[in-house]
């Protein structure tokens, strides 16, 4: 597929949740991905079954699966290279969205980039992004945190001190938490945060289920959504 000395490192979406994947994603993806034998999955089921789904006609017999993961050492990172390095072109898919961003594939980006590798990103969805875009809030200025602390003082403490950075800066404080935590952040965060504060609440995007909401957190305290198992984004602006 390459002519270059080196092979490139695609870095290809995967879809959200449940949908087909055309629906959110350009053709292009799917051409990308029938032109590649060599993949890089965090999971290797869920990377397959995505490759599967968006190109059925692929032999998953003929496919070479490297995995990238916490358990992902620097030795192996140095493997995954060799295909690169020996020409062949590689496809980058994380379980869920944009490879790279909250995502342990950016290691894999750093090491081609060191060893001056082109590296390709493709279309498709982002739910850190896709949660600004629908906010409403300073899409100007905003920034992602990752997850808040488990412990519940420690939380408390860091939901006002993103607030205070966010009244500080005018800036949009974006973080997610894990599923089954999610009513219970979504009723913390609604009666830590000042009244005027606003919050978005982004859920299950691209999906058929999708909700997403703005408003104050005095309006959230009264007006909860079952949020529980669901991937959502949390975005706040102070006032």
């Amino acid at each position: 597929m390459s002519t270059q000395t080196t092979g490139r490192l695609f870095l290809i979406p995967n879809v959200l949740g449940d949908t087909a994947p055309l629906e959110v994603m350009p053709i292009s993806v799917k051409k990308t991905i029938e032109a590649l034998r060599c993949f890089v999955f965090e999971k290797e089921k869920a990377g397959r079954a995505f490759v599967k789904s968006i190109s059925p006609n692929i032999p998953q017999d003929n496919i070479t699966v490297h995995l990238l993961n916490k358990f992902t050492t620097e030795e192996d990172l140095t493997a995954m290279l060799l295909p690169l390095q020996n020409g062949e072109d590689m496809g980058l898919i994380t379980d869920a969205g944009c490879p790279g961003v909250a995502d342990p594939g950016a290691s894999l980006v750093a090491r081609a980039h060191a060893n001056n590798m082109r590296v390709i990103p493709l279309v498709g969805p982002s739910s850190i992004l896709l949660a600004v875009m629908a906010a409403g809030l300073n899409g100007q200025s905003f920034a992602f945190n990752g997850y808040l602390p488990i412990d519940k003082g420690e939380r408390r403490k860091a939901i006002k001190q993103y607030e205070k950075k966010s009244i500080e800066l005018n800036q949009t404080q974006v973080f997610i938490e894990t599923p089954y935590r999610n009513n219970v952040l979504l009723d913390e965060l609604s009666k830590a945060l000042r009244p005027k504060t606003l919050l978005s609440v982004a859920c299950d995007i691209t999906l058929p289920t999708e909700f997403i909401k703005t408003a104050t957190a005095e309006a959230w305290r009264n007006n909860k959504e079952d949020l529980h198992k669901r991937p959502t984004v949390f975005s706040l602006l102070g006032s």
